[in-house]
């Protein structure tokens, strides 16, 4: 698939077998902005055109085809401006959930809810994302992996760009050393969901500071 950035209009290539059928999003490999694209099922073939000289009535044209779906999840909780990065918050419980997609909104996220796992693993290896809120949570129905140890399974560019919250009862809120052992940016105490706003502003603000001169340096061999 090709596709451009409508920010840059820098022109990419996507393989084709890993385009879904769905709309999706990437990142533009040149200036970072999330490009929305329609996907296999976004274009609809046009009817063929009847054999010359051929017997019999002419067919009705058919109906125009619909427009395509916008290219965003079915289930965006807040939309801010067009400069703002995208978070996503999969979590079980909706309480949660809520509370952190609240949380994200006011500090400027676009938040998608996603409860597919596989949509969303396969949206942060895009780089569609700035921030991952899950939990550790067991392994699914048929010992099916949950979105937490698919992050692990990231290779290390995309790992770098996605700061990762786990949510868990057996967490105390911002302990390091539990982040590091559970390899995600930050830790909460699932019973702190609701009074954790400043927790997660000040520890994303951290770790941008720690990461800008990686990135700086990412921008100027992608621009060279």
């Amino acid at each position: 698939m090709q596709a451009q950035c409508p920010e840059c209009s820098t022109h990419f290539q996507l393989p084709d077998e890993k385009v879904p059928d769905r709309p999706f999003k990437v990142r533009c490999p040149k200036c970072q902005h999330v490009v929305g694209l329609p996907g296999r099922g976004g274009a609809t073939p046009a009817p063929e055109e009847p054999a010359a000289g051929a017997q019999g009535p002419t067919p009705e044209a058919p109906p125009p085809a619909p427009p395509a779906p916008p290219a965003a999840p079915p289930r965006r909780e807040h939309t801010g401006s067009d400069q703002a990065e995208d978070a996503l918050v999969a979590l079980t419980d909706s309480a949660q959930a809520a509370a952190l997609t609240s949380a994200l909104g006011r500090l400027d996220y676009n938040v998608d809810v996603v409860e597919d796992v596989e949509e969303g693993a396969r949206l942060l290896e895009q780089g569609a994302y700035a921030v991952a809120v899950t939990s550790r949570g067991g392994a699914g129905p048929g010992g099916s992996m949950t979105l937490a140890q698919r992050i692990l399974r990231l290779t290390a560019d995309p790992r770098r760009r996605v700061f990762v919250v786990l949510v868990d009862e057996g967490f105390n809120t911002a302990d390091g050393t539990r982040a590091w052992a559970a390899q995600a940016d930050l830790v909460i105490d699932s019973r702190d969901v609701a009074t954790c706003e400043g927790v997660i502003r000040s520890t994303l603000q951290e770790r941008k500071r720690l990461y800008q001169p990686y990135l700086d340096a990412r921008r100027r061999i992608e621009t060279e």
